[in-house]
């Protein structure tokens, strides 16, 4: 299942990358995450919780970034295991074009469930996953965007 977008972010490309590899950050931005923890240079380990159709578990996962070229591009992977409702992982190739105005971050992902959550059928696990993608895109792109002095971003806090 593919999944793809692209967002224009006010800042430049190099602050992007770096936020995309922060930990602090990458934990606020993923849909459902409980705690986030760096256990390598490129490594993390996750809590997620997540609800695909009718199926809601929690997710230890293990998040990898590969593929890095600074500041222009690089994969983030992920394989979560959630029990009885069984696993998922994934994958996203993210890019960094550099523009006037800031930079345009595209990304596509890719998700492959299995077990349980593999069951509940293509057309939910489709949606699932564009919103996943457009949750932690879009989240991504409020918590790096500065923020002027009169405004403020609810749940921009947490990975709720």
């Amino acid at each position: 299942m593919d999944v793809s977008g692209e967002f224009h972010i006010p800042l430049p490309r190099e602050a992007i990358f770096e936020a995309l590899n922060d930990p602090e950050v990458l934990g606020r931005c993923i849909p459902g995450c409980q705690t986030m923890e760096q256990v390598g240079e490129h490594e993390f380990d996750a809590d997620v919780v997540a609800r695909i159709g009718p199926v809601k578990a929690r997710f230890r996962t293990r998040i990898t970034v590969s593929n890095l070229n600074p500041p222009e591009s690089y994969t983030l992977s992920g394989e979560g295991r959630g029990g009885a409702a069984g696993f998922a992982s994934g994958s996203a190739d993210v890019s960094l074009e550099a523009v006037d105005e800031g930079t345009v971050l595209r990304y596509t992902a890719r998700i492959r469930p299995g077990g349980r959550i593999a069951q509940v059928g293509s057309r939910l696990i489709g949606a699932a996953a564009r919103k996943i993608g457009t949750d932690f895109f879009s989240r991504f792109a409020e918590v790096v965007t500065p923020v002027t002095s009169n405004e403020t971003r609810p749940g921009a806090e947490c990975g709720g």
